[in-house]
């Protein structure tokens, strides 16, 4: 056994670093992982790093001598797809061709998994293979209670090319909002660094100054206000910070998403309305792996349409999705 030295190709941009072990070394356990990781022997581009550290094209891993032998078994729930999780994914299919799938990942579903995360939707993919050798693998995420379009690469040439339009920038993203309050400008561009903190109640991302945070940028929109009460905005992040349209709108705006205790405390809530995170990935407009651009809108979840109709807000229509070229 040597140290092994492993560049990271595009197919893995953007995924957390224990989950990259667990895909190219399944078997090591979480808790050497962590060792590991603590003692300094993991490191990336020559430094340490933690479990979530996200991983970017071309860093070097430096990967110190692992245990050899098989993956280690799998608990029962996770050695597949139970019939109703299958189900429920053929519901969220929004869009599919041979290259990718878009689904409306529902309100309250973790992307990945974590700790006390034992149903995921990363979990669930082998469902949707449709014959395919390999399933389908995930090219961006979204928070657990974020709804919305979420797309899928069916092969590692789709998952480079889509891991690529999202990193360069290239890929379209619209979400919808309900923010308690209104805004001061009915439209702008939020210029915000970012920065992540830890804490006892897990990770949060809070405004930052100068070098110590992360470029962040969104520009909303004002699509409909009722009574000044509350506000259905239009976001599109021109980066991809973790949470960053929810400390934009609560930090920037001064108007927090509705729902979203975690940045606006009691003042993100309303009463009669849903205290279910009202944040909505709406549409996704990227250049398609195979030539051309797809477009794919994702109809609002049960909670925010019941808020819609509360407050007023007329009933969107959800156009079919679309590739062209």
């Amino acid at each position: 056994m040597t140290i092994q030295h492993r560049t990271v190709h595009a197919a893995d941009a953007d995924s957390r670093l224990d989950r990259w072990f667990r895909r190219h070394f399944p078997q090591l356990t979480q808790g050497a992982l962590q060792k590991l990781l603590r003692t300094g022997q993991i490191r990336v581009d020559g430094k340490r790093a933690e479990a979530n550290t996200r991983l970017e094209r071309g860093q070097e891993i430096r990967i110190p001598p692992l245990p050899e032998g098989p993956a280690p078994e799998a608990a029962p729930r996770e050695r597949g797809v139970s019939e109703a999780d299958a189900r429920l994914l053929e519901t969220m299919i929004l869009y599919r061709d041979d290259s990718v799938i878009a689904l409306n990942k529902p309100h309250g579903l973790p992307v990945q998994g974590g700790p006390n995360i034992r149903r995921h939707l990363d979990g669930m993919l082998d469902a949707l293979r449709f014959g395919h050798e390999e399933r389908p693998r995930l090219v961006h995420r979204l928070d657990r209670d974020t709804s919305g379009v979420i797309l899928l690469a069916r092969d590692p040439r789709a998952a480079g090319r889509l891991a690529a339009a999202f990193r360069g920038r290239d890929a379209e993203k619209t979400y919808w909002a309900i923010v308690v309050g209104q805004p001061q400008y009915q439209a702008g561009r939020i210029d915000m660094p970012l920065a992540k903190l830890g804490g006892p109640h897990g990770e949060r991302t809070a405004p930052a100054e100068g070098r110590e945070g992360a470029h962040a940028i969104t520009e909303f929109s004002t699509v409909d206000v009722a009574r000044r009460h509350a506000t259905w905005l239009e976001l599109r992040p021109l980066t991809g910070r973790t949470h960053q349209l929810r400390v934009h709108c609560a930090a920037a705006l001064e108007c927090p998403i509705l729902g979203d205790g975690k940045y606006g405390g009691q003042a993100a809530h309303l009463d009669n309305l849903s205290h279910s995170l009202h944040l909505h990935a709406r549409a996704i407009r990227v250049p398609h792996p195979e030539g051309g651009t797809l477009e794919v809108t994702a109809p609002l979840p049960p909670h925010m349409l019941e808020s819609f109709e509360t407050l007023g807000f007329e009933k969107p229509r959800t156009p079919p999705p679309r590739r062209q070229g």
